[in-house]
């Protein structure tokens, strides 16, 4: 799939870059996003980038007041893309370190999971916690973190029953994905693990601890160690 944009509404356009899952695909997303900051026009709210897309938010006042039409952004965004080398690199990651506290209370899937898929549950932790991860994308809720990078023979299904409740801090597995969830809410994700950081806060600047585009590593941590952290966040 060639690059090209849609509009998504009145306030919104997206640029699709592929349709599919795939590292080197969201990471040329992440090196678009970063090269259209550089000069971003005015009434361009936000730039979000999704797995293989990225969506253009415009101020909504500025287009009910006619200073600015979607398909003038639309316009520019396609001048920018034919300017961009389609090979454009991905800007150098923020690495952000994870405490994680494996199993037990924290990981309530960890032991099933690892028999599923015929491993241990020491060897499920050391190849959650050995993995590469970049951060695809924020979803879902506020701050979830989508990470790329999961070692494939961890890949397992999203439970058949989705929990009705999942503590803030939890990390799990779903498909071939891994990722956080941020808050307490709903979830079907096999839930392996939890850290004690705020990966979420309104009033911090800004909010989310983890942003799209940061590497991450997963640091496995005691119980003892977790109530500590928890403690003091």
């Amino acid at each position: 799939m060639s690059p090209h944009v849609v509009q998504l509404s009145d306030t919104a356009l997206l640029l699709r870059v592929g349709d599919r899952i795939d590292a080197a695909l969201n990471a040329q997303v992440h090196a678009l996003a970063t090269r259209l900051r550089e000069a971003l026009p005015a009434g361009i709210e936000d730039l979000v980038p999704g797995y293989a897309s990225l969506a253009v938010f415009l101020d909504s006042r500025a287009v009910a007041e006619g200073l600015l039409h979607p398909r003038d952004v639309s316009g520019w965004l396609e001048w920018n893309l034919a300017q961009l080398d389609t090979a454009v690199a991905a800007p150098a990651p923020r690495t952000v370190e994870i405490p994680v506290c494996y199993g037990g209370t924290h990981g309530p899937d960890l032991d099933p999971l690892a028999a599923e898929l015929g491993l241990s549950a020491a060897e499920v932790i050391e190849r959650h916690g050995a993995g590469d991860y970049r951060v695809a994308l924020l979803g879902f809720a506020p701050g979830f973190p989508y990470l790329l990078g999961l070692d494939p023979a961890l890949a397992a299904p999203r439970l058949a029953t989705p929990r009705a409740r999942v503590p803030a801090g939890s990390v799990g597995i779903g498909g071939a994905q891994t990722g956080i969830y941020p808050r307490e809410g709903p979830g079907g994700w096999r839930l392996i693990g939890r850290t004690p950081l705020r990966l979420f806060d309104p009033r911090r600047d800004p909010p989310a601890l983890i942003a799209p585009g940061d590497a991450l590593r997963f640091v496995p941590i005691e119980s003892a160690r977790f109530a500590e952290l928890d403690r003091t966040r």
